[in-house]
């Protein structure tokens, strides 16, 4: 999720086949994951809403820019439209906007996330708008990118309908919470909705812990991945505050969606009948399944009620504002 100023733009189900399915990996694939693996399910699905999910973004994009007209509206307060050769897609000047896009009145007029415009003036629809928005080529080709490595993956393993809902989801909630804290900057970006898979593998891994072996390294892997991912949200002018409830998001629905039964479960259609039955999950994995899905509802209800009474996080949580910028020698957090 990219955090833009009001004055510049700085980044702050499926076809069935009976193939299987090979093994499950974050992106960039860990080798220890890429070989752990040891139950195969009967079902691989075809990933179609995850490319679809990448041309609706680079489809916004363009609209955007064609929306942005840089020729007609740039003042050239900034310095000169870039690329004019691109006629009304070319790009905002670089001082305005180096991630090479719109202007943030552009991305507000389409729908990025403003605290004023969601609560005063009831514009509650920008938590879902804003995860399609970007605000610049950089932005949107390292948001699809990574959610190709990760989407597709998850979709062949889960189908479309359950990472579709943490998709969305997620991006909602990251959305949330990037409004509760932020009230100055426009923010943009599927990236929440990203958090939100990542967050969903690493719940997945957990409640099939006993189906996965060199279960340790699987996990520090993820684990790595995660952990760099958040801390490049601590840079100033990004918005950590949506990657990190998207993360919790996903890493909730992951219990409720991303369960497995235990091993030998569909082997069990073979016995004969009178035979007792195994229960198809694991008691933990109903436990997990039971309390993600409460918390998921109150954290959810909490944050909307807090969100549209006007209450600003910081007055519940004073030293969040490093969550999603630290202040060092070469740069300050300002407007945060």
């Amino acid at each position: 999720m990219s955090s833009m100023g009001r004055n510049r733009d700085l980044e702050a189900g499926g076809t069935k086949n009976t193939s299987r399915p090979s093994a499950y990996s974050a992106p960039p694939p860990p080798p220890a994951a890429s070989s752990s693996y040891v139950y195969d399910p009967q079902t691989h699905w075809t990933s179609w809403l995850v490319p679809m999910f990448v041309v609706a973004n680079i489809a916004v994009f363009i609209v955007a820019m064609y929306i942005n007209d840089c020729p007609k509206h740039n003042l050239g307060l900034q310095g000169n439209c870039v690329a004019r050769f691109l006629g009304r897609f070319s790009f905002q000047p670089l001082r305005e906007n180096p991630l090479l896009g719109p202007s943030s009145s552009t991305l507000r007029k389409m729908g990025g996330l403003e605290w004023g415009d969601v609560v005063n003036k009831h514009q509650a629809w920008r938590l879902i708008t804003c995860i399609w928005l970007h605000a610049g080529i950089i932005h949107l080709l390292a948001n699809m990118l990574s959610l190709v490595f990760i989407g597709i993956r998850l979709e062949q393993q889960f189908g479309f309908v359950r990472i579709g809902i943490i998709y969305l989801v997620s991006g909602f909630g990251g959305s949330v919470l990037s409004t509760l804290f932020i009230r100055n900057n426009i923010s943009v970006g599927a990236s929440g909705a990203l958090f939100g898979l990542l967050g969903a593998m690493l719940s997945e891994l957990v409640t099939n812990w006993t189906i996965y072996s060199n279960k340790a390294m699987a996990l520090i892997t993820l684990l790595v991945i995660i952990v760099i991912n958040l801390a490049i949200g601590i840079l100033p002018h990004v918005d950590n505050f949506a990657h990190i409830g998207g993360f919790l998001t996903g890493f909730l629905l992951g219990f409720i969606l991303l369960p497995r039964p235990q091993f030998g479960w569909l082997e069990q259609r073979h016995l004969p009948a009178g035979v007792r039955l195994k229960s198809k999950y694991k008691p933990y994995q109903y436990v997990l399944w039971i309390l993600s899905l409460l918390l998921l509802i109150a954290g959810l209800s909490v944050a909307l009620v807090m969100l549209f009474r006007g209450d600003n996080g910081y007055d519940h949580c004073h030293w969040c504002h490093y969550l999603t910028c630290v202040p060092t020698s070469k740069w300050k957090c300002n407007d945060i």
